[in-house]
């Protein structure tokens, strides 16, 4: 009885070991999400009152956890009855990511400073006297949720490719680890960033000078850490999509590793130059994907 149940705990211990393991692998390729998904979800908040920020970051949290108990069963679902979809929705998944991006970057090189059409809507809004500002935070609440699901999916299938060929309790883990700790973590960074100003703002009203010094600095670098999240997330978006559409097609990860191959580069030159190639490819299908759905929406309209 005694050898039974000190096998049984080793054997749980091995698969909290590996769950440990896989977890850490899964978070490590998601990261390029995470970037993206942050800047994101900070930019939900913009135009809510101050004392409404963390309600609404709140009701965003409790979304993307329901997002990720329905996307969580889907995933196991169909890497028990249609294993052979994982990659497909992998490549599709890295698509989107790739299209993101380009529609980024066109979006700001079309229209350069201008002030974001939602934001302004929401602005003019909000200085009616008879706006129903619940009814704001719902509607808001509900688009952050949206963009969450499909972030969360992105997420949920990257981690799943990692676990796609473990047994089905380490792939539920795994999952579900990843889940709660993505969500936790991505919610708590967006609650400490947009509370950032209200610290900046209390601390630069304080009596000791070094209190004031670091409210200021807060203050000032709140909007930068906005915008660098925002660059990081789009830079991320080509590294993560580009590298998912490398690695699932063997002809372009082949034709990759030949080319650079024939360059006699090595250690650090080789692995930057596969990013490089990464990003290009990330690059080039997203900017191919936009021109299809701009193609699509034009014929939609005519």
């Amino acid at each position: 009885m005694a050898t039974s149940l000190l096998a049984l705990i080793d054997d749980i211990t091995t698969v909290l070991d590996d769950v440990a393991l896989l977890s850490k692998m899964a978070a490590k390729k998601t990261t390029g999400v995470l970037g993206d998904d942050l800047a994101l979800n900070a930019q939900q908040v913009t135009g809510v009152s101050a004392d409404r920020e963390l309600p609404v970051v709140w009701g965003v949290f409790k979304g993307s956890m329901v997002n990720k108990a329905i996307l969580v069963p889907a995933a196991l679902a169909i890497s028990a009855w249609a294993p052979w979809a994982v990659t497909p929705l992998l490549m599709v998944g890295g698509a989107y990511l790739c299209f993101e991006g380009v529609e980024k970057l066109a979006h700001k090189w079309l229209h350069g400073a201008e002030p974001d059409a939602e934001e302004q809507a929401l602005e003019e809004a909000l200085k009616k006297p008879g706006t129903d500002i619940a009814a704001l935070e719902k509607d808001k609440i509900k688009g952050a949720i949206r963009t969450d699901f499909i972030l969360s999916a992105e997420i949920i299938a990257i981690t799943l490719n990692t676990v796609a060929n473990e047994v089905f309790l380490s792939r539920l883990l795994v999952l579900s680890v990843v889940a709660v700790l993505m969500t936790v973590g991505v919610y708590g960074l967006v609650a400490g960033i947009v509370k950032l100003d209200d610290a900046g703002l209390w601390l630069k009203r304080q009596a000791a000078a070094w209190k004031q010094t670091l409210g200021r600095g807060l203050l000032a670098l709140a909007p930068w850490l906005m915008k660098t999240l925002s660059v990081l997330g789009t830079a991320a978006m080509f590294l993560v999509g580009g590298g998912i559409l490398t690695h699932g097609s063997a002809t372009l990860h082949h034709g990759i590793e030949q080319v650079l191959g024939g360059l006699g580069v090595q250690g650090l030159v080789l692995s930057s130059l596969q990013l490089v190639a990464d990003v290009l490819v990330g690059i080039v299908v997203g900017a191919a994907v936009l021109a299809g759905v701009s193609l699509v929406q034009k014929l939609r309209k005519r």
